[in-house]
């Protein structure tokens, strides 16, 4: 352990993450087909980015409301190896994503042509959960919205999380 700089460790588990994301897909799915496992997807990324978004939250000692999710989501993209920028605006976060491990896998894998369906549930129900964690029990909620997307072939990814006053 003591050979590797700390960089180097947080690629080997970066790595390792997606790579059990995939492998797990395909023997899912080479048993159930694909409708199955991505079924089976949705109901883990619907768990996952709790775990995570607790997890960034307690680190970091974010609070709730948008400015919590800016901050955590900043920390998330750039730990899993997105090109992006986020920019706030008055009742906004807006991510612009130019660069998505994701897709870029799903491409080299030879899988690009079920980039846009994987990223229809996938992607939604990961940053609706993101979403749901930091927003107020009893006051802001944060909506998720997509208007722009990589795998459809825009150039882009325009992610905006809206806050709700509740």
């Amino acid at each position: 352990m003591s050979h590797l700089t700390e960089e180097q460790k947080t690629e080997y588990f970066r790595r390792s993450y997606t790579a059990v994301d995939g492998l797990w897909f395909m023997k899912v799915e080479e048993r159930m087909g694909f409708e199955q496992a991505l079924q089976i997807d949705e109901a883990v990324w619907r768990v996952l980015p709790k775990i995570q978004a607790r997890a960034l939250k307690a680190m970091m000692n974010l609070p709730s409301g948008l400015a919590g999710l800016e901050q955590a989501l900043s920390v998330r993209l750039a730990l899993e190896g997105f090109e992006f920028d986020i920019m706030r605006q008055e009742r906004a976060v807006e991510v612009a994503v130019y660069a998505c491990p994701w897709h870029q896998i799903m491409i080299k894998s030879g899988r690009g042509d079920l980039s846009e369906r994987v990223s229809e549930v996938i992607c939604r129900v990961e940053n609706e959960t993101w979403a749901g964690e930091f927003s107020e029990k009893d006051g802001e909620k944060i909506d998720f919205e997509r208007q722009a997307r990589l795998c459809r072939g825009d150039g882009v990814c325009r992610l905006r999380f809206v806050s709700r006053s509740g």
